[in-house]
Protein backbone atom coordinates (compact mmCIF):
# COMPACT_ATOMS: atom_id res chain seq x y z
CA UNK A 1 0.00 0.00 0.00
CA UNK A 2 0.88 3.48 0.07
CA UNK A 3 2.39 4.08 3.20
CA UNK A 4 4.22 1.18 3.15
CA UNK A 5 6.09 2.39 0.18
CA UNK A 6 6.21 5.98 1.91
CA UNK A 7 8.05 4.05 4.49
CA UNK A 8 10.36 1.79 2.65
CA UNK A 9 10.95 5.12 0.48
CA UNK A 10 12.26 7.09 3.59
CA UNK A 11 14.17 3.78 4.91
CA UNK A 12 15.96 4.11 1.63
CA UNK A 13 16.70 7.77 1.90
CA UNK A 14 17.45 8.65 5.51
CA UNK A 15 19.61 5.25 7.01
CA UNK A 16 22.08 4.03 4.64
CA UNK A 17 22.93 8.12 4.59
CA UNK A 18 24.20 7.51 7.75
CA UNK A 19 26.23 4.27 7.25
CA UNK A 20 27.76 5.84 4.26
CA UNK A 21 29.08 9.08 6.14
CA UNK A 22 30.19 6.43 9.04
CA UNK A 23 32.45 4.27 6.74
CA UNK A 24 33.55 6.95 4.43
CA UNK A 25 37.43 6.13 3.87
CA UNK A 26 39.31 8.58 3.04
CA UNK A 27 43.66 8.89 2.33
CA UNK A 28 44.75 10.96 5.66
CA UNK A 29 48.45 10.37 5.05
CA UNK A 30 50.63 9.26 2.47
CA UNK A 31 54.61 8.20 3.75
CA UNK A 32 56.56 7.50 0.22
CA UNK A 33 54.40 5.49 -1.69
CA UNK A 34 52.59 3.63 1.46
CA UNK A 35 49.03 5.49 2.66
CA UNK A 36 46.97 5.65 5.66
CA UNK A 37 43.11 6.03 5.34
CA UNK A 38 40.30 6.69 8.02
CA UNK A 39 39.20 2.95 8.24
CA UNK A 40 43.04 2.12 8.91
CA UNK A 41 42.92 4.49 11.66
CA UNK A 42 39.80 2.53 13.10
CA UNK A 43 41.26 -0.63 12.99
CA UNK A 44 44.34 0.37 14.24
CA UNK A 45 42.24 1.92 17.41
CA UNK A 46 40.47 -1.53 17.52
CA UNK A 47 43.79 -2.94 17.64
CA UNK A 48 45.22 -1.13 20.45
CA UNK A 49 41.30 -1.74 22.46
CA UNK A 50 42.20 -5.14 22.11
CA UNK A 51 46.24 -5.34 22.86
CA UNK A 52 46.04 -2.68 25.43
CA UNK A 53 43.10 -2.95 27.73
CA UNK A 54 44.70 0.10 29.94
CA UNK A 55 43.80 2.53 26.78
CA UNK A 56 40.26 1.78 26.73
CA UNK A 57 38.90 4.84 28.64
CA UNK A 58 41.28 7.48 26.55
CA UNK A 59 39.04 9.91 24.46
CA UNK A 60 38.69 9.57 21.39
CA UNK A 61 40.10 12.39 19.76
CA UNK A 62 43.52 11.40 21.90
CA UNK A 63 43.08 7.55 21.03
CA UNK A 64 43.15 8.97 16.87
CA UNK A 65 46.07 10.86 17.32
CA UNK A 66 47.73 7.81 19.10
CA UNK A 67 46.64 5.26 16.33
CA UNK A 68 47.70 7.90 13.49
CA UNK A 69 51.55 7.51 15.32
CA UNK A 70 51.00 3.98 15.63
CA UNK A 71 50.71 4.21 12.03
CA UNK A 72 53.30 6.08 10.92
CA UNK A 73 55.68 4.24 13.01
CA UNK A 74 54.86 0.66 11.72
CA UNK A 75 54.77 2.30 7.80
CA UNK A 76 58.28 4.09 8.07
CA UNK A 77 59.40 0.28 9.86
CA UNK A 78 57.98 -1.75 6.98
CA UNK A 79 59.17 0.72 4.04
CA UNK A 80 62.90 0.40 5.62
CA UNK A 81 62.39 -3.51 5.90
CA UNK A 82 61.65 -3.97 2.72
CA UNK A 83 64.64 -2.68 1.44
CA UNK A 84 66.20 -5.64 2.74
CA UNK A 85 63.84 -8.59 2.20
CA UNK A 86 61.07 -8.59 -0.70
CA UNK A 87 58.03 -9.67 1.92
CA UNK A 88 57.47 -9.34 5.39
CA UNK A 89 57.31 -12.91 6.07
CA UNK A 90 58.47 -14.29 9.48
CA UNK A 91 59.16 -18.20 10.01
CA UNK A 92 55.82 -20.00 10.58
CA UNK A 93 57.47 -21.26 14.10
CA UNK A 94 58.49 -18.29 15.78
CA UNK A 95 55.68 -16.66 14.64
CA UNK A 96 53.56 -18.95 16.55
CA UNK A 97 55.35 -18.76 19.51
CA UNK A 98 54.87 -14.47 18.72
CA UNK A 99 51.49 -14.80 18.47
CA UNK A 100 51.49 -17.05 21.76
CA UNK A 101 53.78 -14.47 23.79
CA UNK A 102 51.12 -12.63 22.89
CA UNK A 103 47.86 -13.96 24.34
CA UNK A 104 49.64 -14.98 26.90
CA UNK A 105 50.31 -11.61 28.11
CA UNK A 106 46.65 -10.91 27.63
CA UNK A 107 46.01 -14.24 30.42
CA UNK A 108 44.60 -16.31 27.85
CA UNK A 109 45.25 -20.14 27.96
CA UNK A 110 44.94 -21.07 24.10
CA UNK A 111 44.98 -19.46 21.05
CA UNK A 112 40.93 -20.24 20.20
CA UNK A 113 40.24 -18.07 23.09
CA UNK A 114 42.72 -15.31 21.70
CA UNK A 115 41.06 -15.65 18.64
CA UNK A 116 37.38 -15.57 19.47
CA UNK A 117 38.31 -12.19 21.53
CA UNK A 118 39.92 -10.38 19.06
CA UNK A 119 37.22 -11.09 16.82
CA UNK A 120 35.19 -8.97 19.31
CA UNK A 121 37.50 -6.12 18.19
CA UNK A 122 36.63 -6.91 14.39
CA UNK A 123 40.55 -7.73 14.23
CA UNK A 124 42.04 -11.00 11.95
CA UNK A 125 44.81 -13.03 13.18
CA UNK A 126 46.77 -12.08 9.92
CA UNK A 127 46.76 -8.43 10.73
CA UNK A 128 48.04 -9.47 14.44
CA UNK A 129 50.77 -11.18 12.67
CA UNK A 130 51.83 -8.86 10.10
CA UNK A 131 52.29 -6.16 13.02
CA UNK A 132 54.29 -8.79 14.89
CA UNK A 133 56.45 -9.92 11.85
CA UNK A 134 57.37 -6.20 11.12
CA UNK A 135 58.34 -5.65 14.79
CA UNK A 136 60.00 -8.93 14.73
CA UNK A 137 61.70 -7.86 11.19
CA UNK A 138 62.57 -3.86 12.90
CA UNK A 139 64.43 -5.82 15.86
CA UNK A 140 66.41 -7.85 13.09
CA UNK A 141 67.67 -5.16 11.43
CA UNK A 142 68.32 -3.47 14.54
CA UNK A 143 70.22 -5.78 16.11
CA UNK A 144 72.33 -6.72 13.09
CA UNK A 145 73.20 -3.20 12.55
CA UNK A 146 74.18 -2.10 16.28
CA UNK A 147 74.84 -5.09 18.32
CA UNK A 148 78.58 -4.48 17.94
CA UNK A 149 77.70 -1.11 19.54
CA UNK A 150 76.50 -2.63 22.66
CA UNK A 151 78.86 -1.99 26.00
CA UNK A 152 78.24 -4.31 28.89
CA UNK A 153 80.62 -4.19 31.88
CA UNK A 154 79.93 -7.75 33.77
CA UNK A 155 81.83 -6.65 37.16
CA UNK A 156 79.63 -3.97 37.20
CA UNK A 157 76.25 -6.17 36.87
CA UNK A 158 78.01 -8.67 39.28
CA UNK A 159 78.43 -5.95 42.18
CA UNK A 160 74.78 -4.06 41.79
CA UNK A 161 73.42 -7.86 42.16
CA UNK A 162 75.62 -8.26 45.22
CA UNK A 163 74.20 -4.99 46.75
CA UNK A 164 70.61 -5.88 45.58
CA UNK A 165 70.58 -9.24 47.37
CA UNK A 166 72.95 -8.00 50.51
CA UNK A 167 69.60 -5.51 51.18
CA UNK A 168 66.99 -7.66 49.76
CA UNK A 169 64.50 -6.58 47.35
CA UNK A 170 62.67 -3.10 47.74
CA UNK A 171 58.87 -3.45 48.48
CA UNK A 172 56.16 -0.59 48.51
CA UNK A 173 52.89 -0.20 50.00
CA UNK A 174 51.25 2.40 47.58
CA UNK A 175 47.68 4.14 47.38
CA UNK A 176 47.09 5.99 44.44
CA UNK A 177 45.16 9.11 43.17
CA UNK A 178 44.83 8.66 39.41
CA UNK A 179 42.84 11.82 37.55
CA UNK A 180 42.70 13.26 34.36
CA UNK A 181 43.09 16.62 33.01
CA UNK A 182 41.74 18.76 29.72
CA UNK A 183 44.71 20.56 28.95
CA UNK A 184 48.73 19.75 30.22
CA UNK A 185 48.32 23.76 31.09
CA UNK A 186 46.11 22.72 34.22
CA UNK A 187 48.74 20.24 35.71
CA UNK A 188 50.81 22.16 37.98
CA UNK A 189 47.10 24.00 38.86
CA UNK A 190 45.20 20.31 39.35
CA UNK A 191 48.03 18.70 41.72
CA UNK A 192 48.22 21.29 44.04
CA UNK A 193 44.33 21.48 44.59
CA UNK A 194 44.58 16.91 45.09
CA UNK A 195 48.22 18.43 47.74
CA UNK A 196 46.05 21.22 49.30
CA UNK A 197 43.06 18.55 49.46
CA UNK A 198 45.69 15.82 51.09
CA UNK A 199 47.10 18.49 53.91
CA UNK A 200 43.83 19.48 54.68
CA UNK A 201 42.13 15.66 55.29
CA UNK A 202 44.68 12.89 54.57
CA UNK A 203 45.51 10.99 51.61
CA UNK A 204 42.82 8.59 51.65
CA UNK A 205 39.77 11.31 51.51
CA UNK A 206 41.74 13.16 48.72
CA UNK A 207 41.64 9.97 46.95
CA UNK A 208 37.90 9.59 47.33
CA UNK A 209 37.31 12.89 45.85
CA UNK A 210 39.96 13.17 42.99
CA UNK A 211 40.83 9.63 41.94
CA UNK A 212 38.40 8.15 38.70
CA UNK A 213 40.69 5.09 39.93
CA UNK A 214 38.58 1.82 41.18
CA UNK A 215 41.05 1.83 43.89
CA UNK A 216 39.35 5.81 45.12
CA UNK A 217 36.48 3.25 46.64
CA UNK A 218 39.37 1.91 49.15
CA UNK A 219 41.16 5.02 49.63
CA UNK A 220 43.98 4.59 47.13
CA UNK A 221 44.85 1.56 48.36
CA UNK A 222 46.77 -1.09 46.44
CA UNK A 223 48.57 -3.19 48.28
CA UNK A 224 52.14 -4.44 48.58
CA UNK A 225 54.24 -4.18 45.05
CA UNK A 226 57.79 -5.13 44.46
CA UNK A 227 60.24 -3.01 42.60
CA UNK A 228 61.10 -5.74 39.79
CA UNK A 229 56.76 -5.31 39.22
CA UNK A 230 57.12 -1.68 38.46
CA UNK A 231 57.76 -0.44 35.02
CA UNK A 232 60.82 2.16 34.89
CA UNK A 233 58.57 5.36 34.40
CA UNK A 234 57.09 4.95 37.93
CA UNK A 235 60.07 2.93 39.13
CA UNK A 236 62.39 6.18 38.59
CA UNK A 237 59.99 8.54 40.25
CA UNK A 238 59.32 6.70 43.71
CA UNK A 239 62.73 4.53 43.63
CA UNK A 240 64.21 7.24 46.33
CA UNK A 241 61.42 8.47 47.99
CA UNK A 242 60.68 7.59 51.44
CA UNK A 243 58.05 6.58 53.84
CA UNK A 244 55.28 8.76 54.08
CA UNK A 245 56.37 10.76 51.13
CA UNK A 246 54.07 11.48 47.68
CA UNK A 247 55.31 11.60 44.09
CA UNK A 248 55.09 13.98 41.46
CA UNK A 249 52.41 13.62 39.08
CA UNK A 250 53.31 10.40 36.76
CA UNK A 251 51.92 10.27 33.31
CA UNK A 252 50.49 6.89 32.01
CA UNK A 253 48.03 5.77 29.23
CA UNK A 254 44.96 6.57 31.73
CA UNK A 255 45.72 9.42 33.00
CA UNK A 256 47.82 11.21 35.78
CA UNK A 257 49.09 9.11 38.55
CA UNK A 258 49.98 10.38 42.42
CA UNK A 259 51.64 7.72 44.33
CA UNK A 260 51.71 7.59 48.29
CA UNK A 261 54.60 5.87 50.02
CA UNK A 262 52.66 3.72 53.18
CA UNK A 263 55.47 1.49 54.16
CA UNK A 264 58.64 -0.30 53.13
CA UNK A 265 60.08 -3.08 53.40
CA UNK A 266 63.08 -5.61 51.74
CA UNK A 267 62.84 -8.76 51.39
CA UNK A 268 65.96 -11.19 50.91
CA UNK A 269 65.64 -14.26 49.35
CA UNK A 270 68.15 -16.95 47.27
CA UNK A 271 69.74 -16.23 44.18
CA UNK A 272 71.60 -17.94 41.51
CA UNK A 273 73.82 -15.50 40.46
CA UNK A 274 74.76 -16.89 37.00
CA UNK A 275 70.94 -16.40 36.10
CA UNK A 276 70.82 -13.31 37.80
CA UNK A 277 73.67 -12.02 35.30
CA UNK A 278 72.61 -13.34 32.37
CA UNK A 279 68.92 -11.79 32.94
CA UNK A 280 70.73 -8.86 33.67
CA UNK A 281 72.78 -8.71 30.49
CA UNK A 282 70.01 -9.48 29.13
CA UNK A 283 67.88 -6.35 30.61
CA UNK A 284 70.93 -4.32 29.84
CA UNK A 285 71.18 -5.24 26.15
CA UNK A 286 67.83 -4.99 25.37
CA UNK A 287 67.75 -1.00 27.03
CA UNK A 288 70.61 -0.31 24.99
CA UNK A 289 69.35 -1.50 21.31
CA UNK A 290 65.64 0.03 22.20
CA UNK A 291 67.77 3.35 22.71
CA UNK A 292 69.68 2.87 19.30
CA UNK A 293 65.85 1.79 17.37
CA UNK A 294 64.38 5.19 18.55
CA UNK A 295 67.84 7.23 17.66
CA UNK A 296 67.63 4.95 14.06
CA UNK A 297 64.24 5.43 13.61
CA UNK A 298 64.08 9.12 14.11
CA UNK A 299 66.50 9.61 11.59
CA UNK A 300 64.95 7.37 8.95
CA UNK A 301 61.65 9.01 10.10
CA UNK A 302 63.03 12.81 9.36
CA UNK A 303 64.29 11.86 6.14
CA UNK A 304 60.74 9.94 5.08
CA UNK A 305 58.10 12.17 2.92
CA UNK A 306 55.16 12.38 5.65
CA UNK A 307 52.39 14.08 4.13
CA UNK A 308 49.18 14.79 6.07
CA UNK A 309 46.44 15.75 3.81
Amino acid sequence: NLFMRLLLISIIIFIPLKNISALENKIIIKIENEIITTIDVENEKNYLKALNPNIRNIDDNRLNLISKNSLIREKIKQNEILKYTDKIKLDEKFLNVLVEQRYSRLKFNDKNQFLNYITEYNIDIKTIEKKLSIEALWNQIIYQKFSKNIKIDKNKLIEEIKIKFAEGEKNFLLSEILFKIDNKKNLKKKYSEIIKDINKENFESAALIHSISDSSNFGGKLGWIKESSLNETIRSEIINLKKGDISNPIFTTNGYLILKIDEIEYIKKKYDEKNELNELIKLKTNQQLNQLSIIYFNKIKKNSNINEL
